[in-house]
């Protein structure tokens, strides 16, 4: 899988950051949240990240 920054918040790699992969896909690194009260699949989870980040990666295709 080849896998392409589209934005982060900060210079560092252990920070919130979108990617785009060759797949068509997005993934995305973020805190793990806790205390949230959804009952996620096993095979599933939940990534928390600041919504500036989103509309930095997002915002001009997104309209915000």
């Amino acid at each position: 899988m080849k896998v392409t920054m589209l934005a982060t918040t900060c210079e560092k790699t252990n920070c919130p950051t979108i990617y785009k992969t060759d797949r068509g896909t997005v993934l995305v690194q973020g805190e793990t949240p806790t205390g949230h009260g959804l009952k996620i699949p096993a095979h599933e989870g939940l990534v928390e990240i600041p919504m500036d980040l989103i509309i930095e990666a997002f915002g001009g295709r997104l309209g915000v």
